[in-house]
């Protein structure tokens, strides 16, 4: 395997090197939200929750690798998914010793560029320890996302997608 991710950029002709990693600071369902029900929920580096006219709503920010052919880093997103109440509590209590082999079901929640829509793909949470964001399992299903996370992407498609994150 080659040892870093680079290339030379189509939008601003710099070198960039590195495997990508891109992170959303937000679940998409708590941008949607309106000031005052942001202003009664709570979105931190790692959590976030909000009630709104359906009920509580519970978030964790998760890491999901994207295998690059012949690179050694993966292409990783930092994204949110929605957790049960139950799970979510016991994401919390567990936080600095996760137990082994515990793993949460949650809902995909944000968009990702290039992709067909991400919003609510199934996937597993496993906590890591010493404090590291859990990692995401994409369950099974006829979607390009979950196809690159099991059979990952070409360098020249990890480009094009990390050119569209970074100019748009």
């Amino acid at each position: 395997m080659a040892g870093i991710f680079s290339f030379k950029c189509s939008s601003c002709e710099e070198i960039h090197e590195g495997s990508p990693s891109f992170a959303y600071r937000a679940p998409d369902p708590w941008l949607d939200q309106p000031d005052e029900v942001r202003e009664a929920g709570k979105l931190g580096d790692d959590l976030c929750y909000y009630k709104d006219g359906d009920g509580y709503h519970y978030f964790a920010r998760v890491i999901l690798e994207i295998p690059i052919h012949g690179v050694t880093d993966p292409f990783m997103w930092g994204v949110w998914v929605s957790l049960s109440e139950k799970s979510y509590d016991h994401y919390i209590a567990t936080w600095d010793e996760p137990e082994d082999g515990m793993g949460y079901f949650g809902w995909f929640c944000n968009r990702l560029p290039y992709y067909e829509s991400t919003h609510s793909l199934a996937t597993d949470v496993t906590p890591q320890p010493d404090g590291q964001r859990p990692t995401l399992t994409l369950h099974e299903t006829k979607h390009e996302l979950y196809e690159d996370f099991t059979h990952g992407i070409s360098i020249e498609k990890a480009q094009k997608i990390a050119e569209i994150c970074m100019h748009g």
